[in-house]
Formats: C-alpha cells, sequence, structure tokens
C-alpha cells in the first residue's frame, strides 16, 4: 500500500561547481507528487566513508556537500521525501574532487580540514562585498569631502564678514558709528511715511 503512494525517484542528477572540498548537487522531481524534503547518500568510492543527508519542510532541489576529500572519487544517490516515505534512490552519479592546489595556489598550504568548511563560499561572497565596501567608501568620502567644503566656505565667509565687521569698530571712531546709528533711527521712521504717500 505504502509503495504505490511512494513518490517517483529523482532524475537528471548533476553536479555543479565542483571544487576540492565541496560539490553542488542538482536534480529534478517529477512532476504530481507533494515532495517534502529530500535524502541524499554519499559514499566514497572505494567504500571508505558513508554519509546520508536528510532535510524535510523544504522544496529545494538541490544540496552543498562539504567536507569533501580532494582528488577523491565520490557516488552520490538521490531520494525524494513523500507525504507516504521516500522513493527509490535515483540513479548513481559519480564523481571526482578537483586537487586544493588547481583552485587554490597561493593557499594550499592553509587548507587544513576543520578551515576549509565555508572557505570557498566566503571567497565568492568577498568579491561582491569589497565592491560594495569600496563604492560605500567611495560615498563616504564624498559626502565628508562636500561638507568639509561647505564648511570651509561658510567658515570663511563668517571670517570674512567677522574682518568687515570688525574693521568700523576698530578704525572709526566711536561717536561717528554712533551717529551712523543715529542716521539709521532718523531715517528708519520716514520709510512708512513715504509708503503712505505712494499708496
Amino acid at each position: 500500500h505504502f509503495a504505490i503512494n511512494r513518490p517517483p525517484a529523482p532524475v537528471n542528477v548533476s553536479v555543479m561547481h565542483l571544487r576540492a572540498d565541496s560539490a553542488t548537487i542538482l536534480w529534478e522531481v517529477p512532476e504530481g507528487d507533494i515532495i517534502i524534503g529530500f535524502s541524499i547518500s554519499q559514499q566514497q568510492q572505494d567504500g571508505h566513508m558513508q554519509r546520508f543527508i536528510r532535510e524535510v519542510n523544504t522544496t529545494s532541489r538541490s544540496c552543498v556537500l562539504w567536507d569533501l576529500e580532494e582528488e577523491t572519487d565520490y557516488i552520490i544517490q538521490v531520494q525524494s521525501i513523500g507525504l507516504y516515505g521516500e522513493s527509490q534512490a535515483s540513479k548513481k552519479k559519480h564523481f571526482r574532487t578537483l586537487k586544493k592546489s588547481d583552485r587554490f595556489p597561493s593557499n594550499s598550504s592553509n587548507q587544513d580540514d576543520p578551515t576549509v568548511q565555508g572557505l570557498d563560499k566566503s571567497r565568492h561572497l568577498q568579491t561582491g562585498e569589497m565592491i560594495i565596501i569600496v563604492v560605500v567608501l567611495v560615498m563616504w568620502a564624498a559626502v565628508i569631502a562636500l561638507f568639509c567644503r561647505q564648511y570651509d566656505i561658510i567658515k570663511d565667509n563668517d571670517s570674512s564678514n567677522n574682518k568687515e565687521k570688525a574693521k568700523p569698530s576698530s578704525e572709526r571712531s566711536t561717536p561717528e558709528h554712533h551717529s551712523g546709528g543715529l542716521l539709521r533711527s532718523k531715517f528708519h521712521p520716514s520709510v512708512p511715511s513715504i509708503n503712505i504717500i505712494e499708496v
């Protein structure tokens, strides 16, 4: 009864982004069945190490295998997980990991197993992140430069205004300054009267 309701096996299993320590597995699922997860069996061809990866509550059709050994032959099979159990395993897929020096010529000596995981992913991100960081820094530099320029202009204007303001008070005598003030006060009341005449 359960065998009838089991989903069909995944098809077109392929390997992409093959590296010394990782590989991305992709597959397709025949239409018509509700798939809630997948299961992958990963085995070295010599049979030394076998690993099972199982993930549910996902519609993903790909999986990244990490912690692989360099220049090693692997065999993988994928199963779909449905509501009533797992499918038959897909056809076996063989692949061979690359040599570390092919991928990382300068850092091959530093690539110890514990640090390998996620290393390549971070390398992928670094280029994009560096571009973003550079753009942001350039933008900030431009903003700061503009601000400083504006600030200098304002500062220069203030200092020149202060100099101009300072000159009359220092060069002219105080009575003249006061008389200037008096003149201004004499003229000031006459302005509204002119306006009234014009109206």
